[in-house]
């Protein structure tokens, strides 16, 4: 069976040269000639593997080749890698912010809630308690701000609308599915393309926040589910799935994908995702598909 490596770099400093090329060859068994998808950005090399490979120690193997480049690398089967269902995080995924940080910095918490959110997303306490006990500390704060926040504190991950647009244009299903909230999923999705969002529902009384948060809360199993229910919706097959996120809450969504994409994401889940993207921007996940510079629509 055929193999792929596909090769990235971040779009900004484009940094696959034929000398980074010709070392992954070296290492990848019966490779082949490499194929160019974007200039010095993005790369693939095609390869035949023994039976008893290991995708993860050939990664690391090409990693080093490459000695240090910034350039992260995928090892999967060249057939099949085009998606048809796409589901993304939001939080340090989508957008380059935490929300609830941000709204915890209007009132002068947000070291304090940003630690509780480092934690969670690094695995080491539960995703929902933590996600009460830092809504809880909003609780008083006008609804109105998260337009501010929205406006003022929270910016795209560079090549989001392009990823989403031109898998859309290929016939895929788009969902931003977040832990967090729907006031800020909801603008998040529109501005970027999505066909749909879930997330959790901030309690609002009187033009303010109560401080609680809707039951059940969306966090890791729901993640799960909402990737199972929407490839049951649209008649898909597991392989035919992509997911990427961050934290790990995002790990069992991951998992359950074709190709579960870790971006730039906590140890714990760069360790345990299909792939990993360390440098690259959300374009990565269109080079991963083997999607060429002339097939990315803009956004």
């Amino acid at each position: 069976m055929v193999y792929v490596a596909t090769l990235i770099s971040n779009p900004v400093h484009g940094a696959i040269t034929r000398d980074v090329v010709a070392a992954a060859r070296g290492v990848l068994p019966g490779s082949g000639e490499a194929l160019t998808l974007d200039g010095d950005i993005a790369a693939e090399i095609p390869f035949d593997p023994p039976a008893d490979f290991s995708v993860h120690g050939l990664e690391d193997a090409v990693r080093a080749a490459i000695d240090g480049a910034p350039v992260d690398v995928v090892v999967q089967l060249a057939a099949g890698r085009r998606k048809r269902l796409f589901v993304a995080d939001m939080d340090s995924t989508m957008i380059g912010q935490e929300c609830i940080d941000e709204l915890a910095d209007v009132v002068g918490l947000k070291a304090h809630v940003s630690a509780i959110t480092e934690r969670a997303m690094r695995g080491e306490i539960e995703f929902e308690p933590a996600l009460r006990e830092r809504v809880a500390l909003l609780k008083g704060l006008p609804a109105g701000v998260v337009a501010d926040v929205l406006r003022d504190r929270i910016s795209l991950t560079p090549g989001g609308k392009a990823l989403v647009a031109t898998m859309k244009a290929n016939g895929a299903y788009t969902a931003l599915v977040s832990g967090g909230f729907t006031l800020f999923t909801g603008p998040v999705a529109e501005m970027i393309g999505f066909d749909e969002n879930r997330a959790n529902e901030l309690h609002v009384a009187d033009g303010q926040l109560v401080g609680t948060v809707a039951e059940p809360i969306l966090g890791r199993e729901a993640k799960l589910a909402s990737l199972i229910e929407l490839r049951g919706r649209l008649h898909l097959s597991p392989s035919e799935t992509l997911a990427v996120g961050d934290g790990a809450n995002d790990l069992a969504m991951l998992g359950e994908a074709g190709l579960g994409v870790a971006f730039h994401a906590k140890p714990k889940v760069a360790a345990a995702a299909h792939a990993r993207i360390d440098h690259g921007d959300l374009t990565a996940l269109l080079y991963l598909q083997g999607y060429h510079r002339d097939d990315i629509r803009e956004g």
